[in-house]
Parts: structure tokens; C-alpha cells; sequence
């Protein structure tokens, strides 16, 4: 890679940015950026510009030469790109509040990356994906793209399955996981060992080495358990996180909790609104803070936002790729055997080491047994919803729908994903198609 350093963010304007920008700056020495392009679509210029100024306002008191960039020329940014991010919304908050109160209608669990809701933005997001991908096998072969993009592991997959770009899925759930640890023992980040088996916002958490100890059955019997601010706090039945063996992600509630989960979801949806109704009153707060000319920092405030520590996670891949540093990051690759009830080629959330040619992914030493039929439940359903979105085949579309754990009955599906099509005919067009 050339020392001349160039990073572009798709998705430029969005309230996460300025997180991105923060680590940027403090890993400067490490990872050398000299431009930063910040990508957005015209109907989110104006969020660009403020979110922009902000970054360049932070750059300049960071006293670094990095040249930050805004445009809504998305060609012009990715052209001899080292490195692109993705954290694009396609229809914006308002199709993602469709995605959660549409479900909730028919008695099934309305969220944005499982379930019904996370098969719309998955039908949504894939193609717009592809598109930009499109772009970048002529004018940035060789760059790696970071996909933060939600659901990350089939948006990741279809990326792998529909095109020659090299491209890694990141989530912060599992840097979520090393914080918590952080909390409970005391000791740094470098002398912990997480192992994580499964998929985007469906894994488990089998090994825990802490200084050189393992913690597991320690937690399990504590019933401590992480947890993320844009997730109900419910709490694990103590038997049977015990007889797992292993500490289920917080996303895991939607399977393990459902009906806890959607008496939560409707009550919260009658009283406060829906989890993206908060975020659009947050997301307000946020873009009038950072129109303040006086600030040139991240505000506090951005923690309660859901993506904390996702720029630790970004940043922390780049540098490891740029500087070829052999260190073990959570990401989704290709299986390439690692689980070996799926298939070869579909993408799972596992521990890798991150060299510059790209991350190996690490076999795992504990599957429980009881999990593997849903993660291969979830990985059916999220292939079939890939090659739906690719074809705007509504009758894969269907398949996928029904066979998710989350969907009571086709009777259900059918005309759940009828009306959820029809709501957002403006991002979904393939299905309109004769």
C-alpha cells in the first residue's frame, strides 16, 4: 500500500462519523491517513456538510495533515481508494421505522437486522451494495471494504458471492464483549480471549481466557451477561445460559426471549415509540450539537446511540491490515470450512488473525450442540434472502420469510411481506418488475 493513505466513507454524514474520525486521529502514527473523503447521497448533504465540518474542525485542533474531503460524487471519492467504509441507511430512518412497526401489526418481532425488519433492509441494502461495489472494481481494485452496513454478515456475503471486491463484515457487539470483561476483572485487552461460533447478531461466546485463566463457568454461574443500550435488558434464565455453556449474544433474546421480547417491543412502541423512533430524536440532538462551530470533539452523548466502540473496531481492522500486525479481531468472513454444517461459502462471525493479504479465519474449539440448528436455521434463511434481493424474486423472498425462527406462520409471511414490499417500493424496485 502506498504511503500516500486514502479512506472513504460511505455514508459520510452519518451521526456515527465523528467516532470514526476520533479514532482516526488517535491512530494516526499507526495508520497514516492523508485523505478522508466523506461520500454521501444529495438528500443527506446537509447532514454531510455539518457532520463534515465537524470532522475537519477535529482534524485541524488534532494539528494533522489529513485533507478532509465531502462530496456526493460517490465516483470521485472511491478512485485510487486504499480503504472504503460502508454504514449506509437506504430510505433512511423512516423505512427502518416500517421495518419495526409493520411486524408488530401481525404479532411478530419488528427489528431492524432480524426477522422481518432485517430481511427489508437486507432487500434494501444488497443491491445498493453491489452498486457500489460495482464502481469500485474500476476505479479502486485493490481496495478492502469494511462493511458496518446492517445485517453485516449477508450484506458481507452477497459482496463475496456477487463480486471481486475484497471486503470484511465488522460489528461492535463482540469489541462490546472485551469491554465488558474489561469491567469485571480489571485487566487489559491484550491479556483476554473471546471465542465467537456463529453469525452476525447470532453468536455465542464459548471460550473466555482471562490472564491466562478460563472464566467461563465462572460467568455462566454468575448469570452476568453483556448487554447494549438499543436492546431490552432482559434477563437470561440462569439454568439455562448454565447448561449452554456458552453466553449468547444480547441479539439472541429475540430468539430465546421472542415472546418477552414482543411484549416489550409493543408496550415500548405504544409508550415511546419504536427503538428508531428514540434514535431519530437522538440523531436531531446530535446534528444540532455538532452544528456548534465552538465544538471539536465527539460529543458524550453519541454513546447511547447503539454503536459504541465501532470506530475501535474499524480503525483497529485497518490499521491491522495496513501494517500486516497477525493480531485476532472478531470479523465475518467465508467459512471456508471453520463450521462445518454450512456451506463453504457462506459467511459466519468467528475469530480471525488479520495479516495484510487479509483475515484467516481461526477453527473453533467448541460448538455447542444445541446451537447449531439454529445457526443453521438463520443461515438458510439468510441465503435465500440474499439471492431474493439480488432477483427481487418474490417467491425466494417468501421461502426466506417463512423459514425464519422469528415468523409464526406463511400465513403470517405472506401478507406481512405483501405489505412490507408495497411500503417500500421506492428502494425495493426488482420486485415491481413484471
Amino acid at each position: 500500500m502506498s504511503e500516500h493513505l486514502k479512506v472513504v466513507v460511505i455514508g459520510g454524514g452519518s451521526s456515527y462519523t465523528p467516532e470514526l474520525i476520533e479514532g482516526l486521529i488517535m491512530n494516526y502514527n499507526e495508520f497514516p491517513v492523508t485523505e478522508l473523503w466523506l461520500v454521501d447521497i444529495p438528500a443527506g448533504e446537509e447532514k454531510l456538510t455539518i457532520v463534515g465540518q465537524l470532522a475537519r474542525r477535529m482534524v485541524e485542533k488534532a494539528k494533522l495533515p489529513m485533507a478532509v474531503h465531502l462530496t456526493t460524487d460517490r465516483r470521485e471519492a472511491l478512485a485510487g481508494a486504499d480503504f472504503v467504509t460502508t454504514q449506509i441507511r437506504v430510505g433512511l430512518l423512516q423505512a427502518r421505522i416500517w421495518d419495526e412497526t409493520i411486524p408488530l401489526q401481525y404479532g411478530v418481532i419488528g427489528q431492524e437486522t432480524t426477522g422481518p425488519g432485517g430481511m427489508m433492509k437486507a432487500l434494501r441494502t444488497i443491491p445498493a451494495l453491489l452498486d457500489i461495489c460495482k464502481d469500485m472494481e474500476e476505479l479502486c481494485p485493490d481496495a478492502w471494504m469494511l462493511n458496518f452496513t446492517n445485517p453485516a454478515g449477508m450484506v458481507t456475503e452477497a459482496i463475496l458471492k456477487y463480486t471481486n471486491i475484497k471486503t470484511i463484515g465488522l460489528c461492535n457487539s463482540p469489541i462490546s464483549v472485551y469491554k465488558w470483561l474489561q469491567k469485571l476483572y480489571d485487566v487489559p485487552v491484550e491479556k483476554m480471549y473471546a471465542e465467537f461460533v456463529g453469525l452476525n447478531h447470532l453468536h455465542w461466546v464459548t471460550r473466555i481466557i482471562v490472564d491466562g485463566q478460563s472464566r467461563l463457568e465462572e460467568l455462566l454461574g454468575s448469570g452476568e451477561a453483556y448487554t447494549a443500550s438499543n436492546v431490552p435488558q432482559l434477563e437470561w434464565h440462569p439454568g439455562f445460559i448454565r447448561s449452554l455453556g456458552a453466553i449468547p449474544s444480547y441479539y439472541l433474546k429475540y430468539f430465546y426471549l421472542q415472546k418477552e421480547m414482543l411484549n416489550n417491543q409493543q408496550s415500548a412502541s405504544a409508550q415511546e415509540g419504536t427503538r428508531a423512533e428514540v434514535v431519530k430524536r437522538l440523531e436531531d440532538e446530535l446534528f444540532e450539537l455538532y452544528k456548534d462551530p465552538e465544538l471539536s470533539a465527539k460529543p458524550s452523548q453519541l454513546e447511547k446511540r447503539g454503536g459504541a466502540y465501532y470506530s475501535e473496531a474499524a480503525v483497529r481492522l485497518m490499521k491491522s491490515l495496513y501494517n500486516d500486525t497477525r493480531d485476532i479481531q472478531t470479523v465475518n468472513v467465508r467459512n471456508q470450512g471453520i463450521l462445518d454444517f454450512l456451506p463453504a461459502d457462506a459467511c459466519i462471525e468467528v475469530n480471525c488473525v488479520v495479516t495484510k493479504q487479509g483475515p484467516i479465519p481461526l477453527p473453533v474449539s467448541v460448538i455447542p450442540e444445541a446451537v447449531k440448528g439454529m445457526i443453521h436455521a438463520v443461515k438458510s434463511y439468510e441465503r435465500l434472502a440474499i439471492d431474493a434481493a439480488v432477483t427481487g424474486d418474490r417467491g425466494l423472498a417468501l421461502q426466506a420469510l417463512a423459514h425464519h425462527p422469528l415468523v409464526p406462520s406463511v400465513n403470517v409471511a405472506a401478507p406481512m411481506l405483501d405489505e412490507m414490499l408495497e411500503k417500500n417500493k421506492a428502494f425495493v424496485p426488482r420486485f415491481f418488475e413484471s
